[in-house]
């Protein structure tokens, strides 16, 4: 009740009435769109596979125990070619990315209006890209093999190289580039000895983690061609040959348990 003619008194709220209404319709449209999408779904399943997968799973695995470890001898060089392919991968994509990061960062960039969009645009073609769609493409054009291989894990792994090293230029510390600058030397004994000391440990991390990745990205390349111990895990599907593949997949873990632990060491060194 208004006292004295100083008018109604106002109870407080956490949120402007526009704001609350706005919230509650995104929470609506939010909703409907998710109901939407679970009917889409519901649609195109098959729910008797869908409640049948435990038991064919159950039966599955039972056909995979124990593994056949004689056919180890078979997969020895398909690992060793997943090894190299992203060995092999993870160089290339540090010698094309290396300039390309220097290219697309703002205190590098010759050009931030026409040399750095066409950096950035490299960075996120390469990223957009999964390295299995890569692998296609390339098999499709320079045929199947680890060569293929090779360039699909390069031209994925440009993207994310190039994007974490410029991101580390661009957060380097001006002084000791002013300084180096300051006693006339050239663009690139700025770079060499201004630039590249203060981004060389993060850099070598980059590429060791990089690596790491790709060791787990180069396994399935060769469900489409390209190489590595994919091809034998694939042929081994392929027959229903599920011992085969129990032993395939602890080989895969394997290497990417001792990939993770010398990727953590190197890293620790160099940190």
């Amino acid at each position: 009740m208004p006292v004295g003619g100083q008018g109604i008194a106002r109870t407080w709220q956490r949120r402007a009435r526009s704001r609350q209404f706005a919230i509650w319709f995104g929470w609506l449209a939010g909703t409907a769109l998710f109901v939407y999408c679970w009917q889409l779904i519901s649609e195109t399943t098959i729910w008797a596979f869908f409640w049948d997968s435990p038991r064919v799973a159950a039966d599955i695995f039972s056909r995979m125990m124990p593994p056949r470890w004689t056919y180890i001898e078979v997969i020895w060089q398909p690992l060793w070619d997943t090894i190299n392919i992203a060995t092999l991968g993870t160089a290339l994509a540090i010698v094309l990315a290396v300039p390309v990061a220097f290219l697309a960062a703002r205190n590098t960039t010759p050009s931030a209006t026409f040399v750095r969009p066409i950096a950035l645009l490299i960075i996120v073609s390469s990223r957009s890209i999964n390295s299995l769609i890569w692998a296609l493409l390339l098999v499709s054009i320079i045929g199947p093999g680890i060569f293929a291989g090779v360039i699909a894990i390069g031209l994925r792994s440009i993207g994310f190289i190039a994007k974490l090293l410029y991101e580390a230029i661009e957060e380097i510390d001006d002084s000791q580039v002013e300084a180096v600058t300051a006693t006339g030397a050239s663009r690139s004994q700025i770079i060499g000895y201004g630039i590249v000391p203060q981004i060389l440990p993060a850099f070598a991390g980059i590429s060791v983690f990089r690596w790491d990745i790709n060791i787990r990205e180069s396994t399935v390349l060769g469900l489409v061609g390209a190489g590595g111990i994919g091809l034998q895990l694939q042929a081994s599907l392929n027959i229903l040959a599920w011992p085969q593949v129990t032993l395939i997949l602890i080989a895969i873990f394997a290497t990417v348990i001792v990939s993770e632990w010398v990727s953590a060491k190197v890293r620790h060194a160099i940190i």
